[in-house]
């Protein structure tokens, strides 16, 4: 059991997402940062999209209850257990009654915190990520509040064996930075041309892969409104929704485009600019309200091969943390 003391300013139970039933309007939601998500559970021995704790801006305040397992991935919550640092990307053993107690991210914007054995909430259409604004999934299908209980689910053998060695054998490696720093800091989000983009001014093109937009603070997990010029598109009138996907660029008849997220709905009736490459959406969820981005133009081959690049070196991670974790000390 994990009390939590101080919930943060949003903190909530998300996995990879509620798949499958976008044809009836329910949204995928899940967590943001998929990246954390898969490398937190690996690390503390659950199956890659295993629930966890997602955190925004400013960390939470929570209490054990019983002696677990956790890892902490992605922006850096300046975490401390008890007075003692909370290192990110290892898993770490934490005693009965501790108290980990985060702040304003200092580096990036999300993070997330696994629990061995995973949070026991109900699944609703086969996941228990939380959508916030159906109210569904998740604990209570809402953001944690200050007194919640959450509930760990039955930890498995691995997960068992991980506890025991490294509550006596605290690890002292983690995930190289230069691999993070890879994933995460990317200078220019990747764009691929949408089905309108033809139909935008050259002039809007230009902006858009020449000039710096801000991240609007009107922002949610539906979406990223930017702040820069205005986009110009020659489509008028009523557009057929179409399918949109985490990434997609649209453009309202404002002309400031919006990034769609996580919570975005299941079509879009905005003209569509173009797609942001899966491999950047991870550097691009850790920005802040405030901050820049800028883009650069790919095509869907090259976004392809990236995609299999980046697998291809998830797998050879994942191995490299598999092997660590086997070879610890009984």
């Amino acid at each position: 059991m994990i009390k939590v003391m101080d919930p943060g300013l949003l903190s909530s139970i998300q996995d990879d997402g509620r798949r499958g039933h976008q044809e009836s309007g329910m949204i995928i939601s899940g967590v943001m940062d998929t990246f954390s998500l898969r490398i937190a559970n690996l690390l503390v021995g659950n199956e890659e999209n295993e629930a966890v704790l997602e955190l925004t801006l400013t960390g939470p305040t929570i209490e054990f209850q019983e002696d677990q397992l956790i890892s902490i991935c992605g922006a850096d919550f300046s975490a401390v257990i008890d007075d003692q640092p909370a290192p990110l990307w290892r898993p770490v053993a934490v005693k009965k009654g501790s108290t980990l107690h985060m702040k304003f991210s200092k580096i990036g914007c999300r993070g997330v915190i696994a629990v061995a054995g995973g949070f026991q909430v109900p699944e609703v259409l086969g996941s228990k990520s939380t959508y916030l604004r159906a109210q569904i999934g998740g604990f209570e299908g809402r953001s944690l509040e200050k007194g919640d209980l959450l509930k760990i689910g039955k930890r498995s053998a691995k997960s068992e064996e991980l506890l025991r060695k490294v509550a006596k054998h605290p690890v002292k490696w983690s995930v190289s930075n230069t691999y993070t720093d890879k994933v995460y800091n990317q200078t220019a989000l990747r764009v691929i041309p949408g089905k309108q983009y033809q139909d935008f001014t050259d002039e809007s093109k230009g902006h858009l892969f020449q000039q710096e937009y801000k991240i609007s603070k009107q922002s949610d997990r539906m979406g990223f409104r930017l702040d820069g010029e205005k986009l110009e598109c020659s489509t008028e009138g009523d557009m057929l929704s179409e399918g949109v996907a985490f990434g997609t660029i649209q453009v309202p008849a404002d002309g400031q485009p919006i990034v769609l997220l996580a919570d975005r709905q299941t079509l879009g009736g905005y003209p569509k600019f173009g797609q942001i490459a899966s491999v950047d959406l991870p550097a691009l969820i850790q920005k802040k309200p405030g901050e820049g981005i800028r883009f650069e133009e790919t095509t869907v081959q090259e976004a392809q091969a990236l995609f299999k690049e980046r697998e291809k070196e998830w797998q050879e991670l994942k191995w490299m943390i598999e092997t660590k974790l086997e070879g610890l000390d009984a």
